[in-house]
């Protein structure tokens, strides 16, 4: 199960809809073993594209040092689907390489009838994705 404050929330899906139509990810850091999410930290998405994310190498492997040195890991993976369901495509099953981490879709489509954005958590351990449930609290 993925706990996350409402503010956490606003801020993922508020990168989704400033980047759409461009698909959208960064990760929320959090104290190494606390599976806490605490430090949003939206990142360029280096593909430029609707339909796909890549983080830029460089701008990764600063965030890893800066995580690294601040005794953090990253508890959140997030990204955006424009024009999909909030479900990892088989591209995003492959680059998951963090077990440990929540990986979060949002989707900016309105694929369910639910309303104009979709919240949704997943682990993908070793190419298996097993959907969470997201508790979201007011604060930890």
């Amino acid at each position: 199960m993925l706990t996350i404050t409402q503010a956490l929330v606003d801020q993922i899906v508020a990168h989704a809809r400033k980047d759409h139509p461009d698909e959208a990810c960064g990760v929320v850091a959090g104290p190494a073993g606390s599976d806490r999410p605490e430090r949003f930290i939206p990142m360029l998405n280096a593909a430029m594209s609707p339909t796909f994310y890549e983080f830029d190498s460089g701008d990764l492997l600063k965030l890893y040092r800066e995580m690294d040195d601040r005794d953090e890991e990253p508890v959140i993976v997030y990204h955006s689907h424009t024009a999909t369901e909030a479900y990892p495509s088989r591209t995003d099953i492959s680059y998951a390489n963090e077990p440990g981490a929540h990986y979060v879709l949002v989707s900016t489509a309105d694929t369910d009838g639910l309303g104009d954005f979709q919240f949704r958590s997943y682990r993908i351990v070793e190419g298996e994705v097993t959907e969470e449930e997201v508790t979201v609290v007011e604060a930890y």
